[in-house]
């Protein structure tokens, strides 16, 4: 059973009725087994995250990133590096997680190429939507000063991908983001956040919410390319559809994946690979910024 399933090109896949029955029922053992699997891989990823989760406490060290700032030709000249090898990616964790979370990730990003990868740290606890993404907009900011180059490529987790694209689509992040990737985030809500909890946060992801009513509304001109990766076995994005993003005026790409729960997204090796390839399809030679 192939992890990925089509991405959203309005292509139809025939329906099961017309299979025949022993057809039908092989795809059904293999669907329950996947699911079975997965659900299986979802409670190790999960073990796996709470004991991370006390090393990502405290911010992110950027010592690594010093004196990274590429040099300007003596000629004058600005190089135009590669985006699939220079650009900096900032990774954004989720709901009840911190920058932990992303060991796999880190590392797959840098096996591609990318030499800097960093993790914003926010306090989902005392932080809404809207004020996480001023925090990510001073980080975007200050990747660009260190790295020397104008976009960033950013990859959110379930809530961070929903505070992402508020920075992106409401605070002229588009000028600043080339690429940004959702694993799980629930662009449309999700109905697991009716749960009575005095949480503005978990109330921003409530269906109709005002900030999703604010996401959905005009983007003319928004200049970030949009990926969403949704899994048919997240179980904190409920219906699990409302992972994809449709809006009508962003470039988006949606990534469908098979038998992977919520936390394991950013932890599975193979969501990982498939991240990387994405970013580095994204050949856009971008310009650095004023030395």
């Amino acid at each position: 059973m192939s992890l990925f399933g089509c991405c959203s090109t309005g292509v139809t896949l025939p329906g099961r009725a017309g299979l025949p029955g022993s057809l039908r029922s092989l795809l059904s053992v293999r669907m329950l087994t996947g699911a079975v699997f997965g659900a299986a891989v979802e409670v190790a990823a999960i073990i796996t995250a709470l004991a991370l989760y006390p090393s990502g406490m405290g911010e992110e060290r950027h010592t690594a990133e010093a004196g990274s700032r590429p040099e300007v030709p003596s000629d004058g000249t600005v190089p135009f590096p590669a985006v699939s090898a220079g650009s900096p990616v900032l990774l954004v964790h989720g709901l009840f997680s911190n920058r932990a979370i992303f060991p796999v990730l880190r590392r797959g990003l840098r096996q591609a190429g990318f030499s800097r990868v960093t993790a914003l740290n926010y306090s989902w606890l005392s932080n809404d939507i809207r004020s996480a993404a001023r925090l990510l907009a001073d980080e975007v900011e200050r990747m660009c000063e260190v790295s020397g180059h104008e976009r960033v490529h950013v990859i959110g987790h379930s809530l961070g991908g929903v505070i992402a694209r508020y920075y992106v689509q409401r605070m002229g992040g588009d000028a600043r983001v080339h690429t940004l990737v959702t694993l799980g985030a629930p662009h449309h809500g999700t109905l697991a956040a009716m749960v009575p909890l005095p949480h503005q946060a978990i109330r921003q992801l409530r269906p109709g919410s005002d900030v999703l009513v604010e996401l959905a509304g005009p983007a003319p001109g928004c200049g970030t390319r949009f990926v969403a990766f949704h899994s048919d076995l997240d179980e904190l994005v409920v219906p699990t559809a409302n992972a994809r993003l449709v809006h009508p005026d962003l470039q988006v790409s949606n990534v469908p994946v098979r038998a992977i729960g919520h936390v394991s997204l950013p932890l599975h090796r193979r969501v990982v690979r498939e991240v990387c390839r994405v970013l580095l399809g994204a050949r856009v030679a971008e310009p650095l910024a004023a030395a």
